[in-house]
């Protein structure tokens, strides 16, 4: 797809937010399932634990994004829909501190299960595939055309960031 052809996607539908959450489902749930299949105490603190983290990553990483700063009162993006705009929007670019809470946060959450996953061999292989495809498919449909230039994961080429 040359540069001429990418739409930038300025704003979500539900369905975007609705499709986006169902795939994003299955490797929460095969963890889930991994941890609660061993214990429901370390089910519950990865339940909290994982709360926790989507909060920071709001905090620190959406309250920049073009998405949420948009008018609504609430977040109408792919990952969050309807949530109230608990925090200041930040329009300016990601500092070091913000870009590296990006990345921590979810890779803490990736990381966390794999302990209990380790040793259920059929959960951890969709475990391992279903994060495969959620991250193979936000890249290839959503960060090439994605308006939020500062993530660090956007590749919207530099032609058309020119031209927004």
């Amino acid at each position: 797809m040359n540069g001429s052809e990418i739409q930038l996607k300025r704003q979500h539908k539900f369905i975007d937010h609705l499709y986006w959450n169902l795939v994003l489902a299955v490797p929460i749930l095969t963890a889930c399932m991994a941890i609660v299949r061993n214990s429901i105490f370390w089910f519950v603190l990865y339940a909290i634990a994982c709360i926790v983290l989507v909060i920071v990553i709001y905090r620190f990483f959406c309250t920049h994004c073009p998405h949420y700063i948009q008018g609504a009162k609430s977040t109408k993006c792919m990952f969050f829909w309807g949530i109230p705009k608990f925090f200041k929007s930040r329009p300016e670019p990601l500092n070091i501190f913000d870009k590296a809470v990006s990345i921590i946060a979810p890779i803490i959450m990736i990381l966390l299960p794999l302990y209990w996953l380790i040793s259920q061999l059929d959960l951890l292989v969709i475990y391992v595939l279903s994060l495969a495809v959620l991250c193979a498919t936000i890249r290839r449909n959503e960060c090439g055309r994605c308006i939020y230039f500062h993530c660090p994961v956007n590749c919207v080429p530099e032609d058309i960031r020119r031209q927004a």
